[in-house]
């Protein structure tokens, strides 16, 4: 049972009508704030608690433009996905397309990515709505609702009546702190990186357990897990024969950060809260994400995704078409050999979709290796020359010194099989995707400050005392 408390949407909080590819839409909705109810706590009482403790769904409705037939309903219930860091960058995409194929979906956040920003003086290449009026844009475009709850999971109580309220068949786990710089800025930054990863995951196998054990957990996990071992990287198990005896083992991880090493400890307890417990889980290793633009997110610009180009939140390849823009200097760390793998963010969502689609079977720990490209830096840096020639751009690379401890040159085959076998059709890194993707930070180019492009973190300077990455 909830409290309820709703209240008019201001003129704000629906899409505005400046975008040529939205239709016009009535103003008139509603937001309703849905608290966990507590027998000695009134709504009003809620709202001066601490403010992570605060459980809010926020729900937008508005007049169609057109109405259409109502079709039957399928005697099928609509599948309910609860997204954990809804707010972020692959979990806003994923939960816009899930939304759009018509997944109940509901967004867990702490918006704590949002203040990173403020921290550590950076801002998104793109201008972002804020989560609730991107919530109620989605509903008046497509009169689909996505239910919000702020909160933090590593408060498990918090986690307890989220789950509770909600009841989700699935959980889609994007929750982390992302960054491997952020995790190397100091010791605060790295403690904070493993304990919201690693505890915040724990809390929601114990959640699973206890309030849904057929849950299906749909957790992101990175390839830079495995590191760059000198043999095939394969999709989460190798089989080995040792002294005469064989048995298949979870492939080595070699961590690269403290960042990288909060995810091999969340893959080693989902692993073994699968065996103990039976709980069905799918470890999505992902490689690099580029890419802004999705189906879902290009209906409107309070849709907008984030785009991070900065030396602490900024991939590789975003970071170059960003520099190209605006006539920076390609930034190749040390040699430019380390090679990574790649995928498009419009796969991301797809992978994501698969995975809930085929879910595990109780008791089982799949991994799926999610890329589908592989790319060294100095292979990116020559594709990003390219196609900003093409545009008229007079690009230029440097090498700088590199702020990580990494191999710089080295061998990397990694398997990704599985995922194809589920039906993804994956969307490489082409020319004319290239193209859109330099237009694309074009289009923004004097949002970018420039002080933010060179690295500033240092894998081997880190430090005890607190400090900013801002110039």
């Amino acid at each position: 049972m909830t409290h309820l408390v709703s209240t008019l949407c201001s003129p704000n909080t629906s899409c505005s009508f400046n975008n040529p590819y939205s239709p016009p839409f009535n103003n008139a909705c509603s937001t309703i704030f849905k608290f966990p109810s507590q027998s000695h706590i009134s709504p009003l009482t809620l709202q001066t608690t601490r403010t992570r403790r605060r459980v809010l769904t926020i729900s937008a409705t508005a007049a169609p433009v057109i109405t259409e037939t109502p079709t039957k309903s399928s005697s099928k219930p609509q599948q309910r996905v609860m997204v954990i860091g809804g707010d972020g960058y692959c979990g806003w995409a994923t939960a816009l397309h899930l939304s759009k194929k018509g997944y109940q979906v509901a967004i867990v956040d702490n918006l704590i990515r949002r203040s990173f920003d403020d921290q550590l003086g950076l801002n998104s290449l793109t201008p972002i709505a804020s989560i609730h009026n991107r919530i109620s844009c989605w509903k008046s475009l497509t009169g689909k609702s996505i239910e919000l709850y702020i909160g933090d999971i590593c408060d498990f109580e918090f986690l307890s009546d989220t789950f509770t309220s909600f009841e989700p068949d699935a959980v889609v786990h994007f929750g982390e702190q992302r960054s491997a710089p952020f995790s190397m800025i100091d010791r605060s930054r790295a403690v904070y990186t493993q304990k919201n990863n690693v505890i915040g995951t724990l809390n929601v196998l114990f959640a699973i357990k206890e309030y849904r054990e057929n849950c299906h957990l749909v957790k992101l996990g990175t390839m830079g897990e495995y590191g760059t071992p000198n043999i095939d990287i394969e999709e989460g198990y190798i089989t080995i024969t040792h002294n005469g005896r064989t048995d298949t083992l979870p492939y080595p991880k070699q961590a690269s950060s403290f960042y990288h090493l909060s995810k091999v400890h969340d893959s080693h307890n989902i692993a073994f809260t699968c065996k103990a417990w039976g709980i069905r889980a799918t470890d999505l290793n992902q490689g690099v994400v580029y890419g802004v633009r999705t189906d879902e997110t290009d209906m409107h610009e309070q849709l907008l995704n984030r785009f991070d180009y900065d030396g602490v939140f900024g991939t590789a390849l975003n970071r170059f078409c960003v520099q190209a823009a605006v006539g920076h200097p390609l930034t190749v760390y040390g040699k430019g050999g380390q090679t990574r793998g790649y995928l498009d963010i419009r796969d991301t969502v797809q992978c994501v979709e698969l995975a809930i689609a085929n879910p595990a079977e109780p008791g089982q720990f799949r991994v799926f290796n999610q890329f589908t490209e592989q790319f060294s830096v100095n292979e990116l840096a020559k594709l990003v020359t390219k196609a900003g020639e093409q545009l008229g751009l007079n690009v230029q690379t440097i090498n700088v010194p590199n702020p990580r401890v990494e191999a710089e040159e080295h061998y990397y085959n990694a398997k990704h099989t599985k995922l194809i076998e589920l039906g993804l059709q994956p969307h490489l890194l082409s020319d004319s995707i290239l193209d859109s993707l330099l237009n694309f930070t074009i289009q923004f180019k004097d949002r970018v400050d420039t002080k933010q492009i060179m690295p500033s973190v240092s894998w081997k300077k880190i430090g005890v005392k607190p400090k900013t990455v801002s110039a």
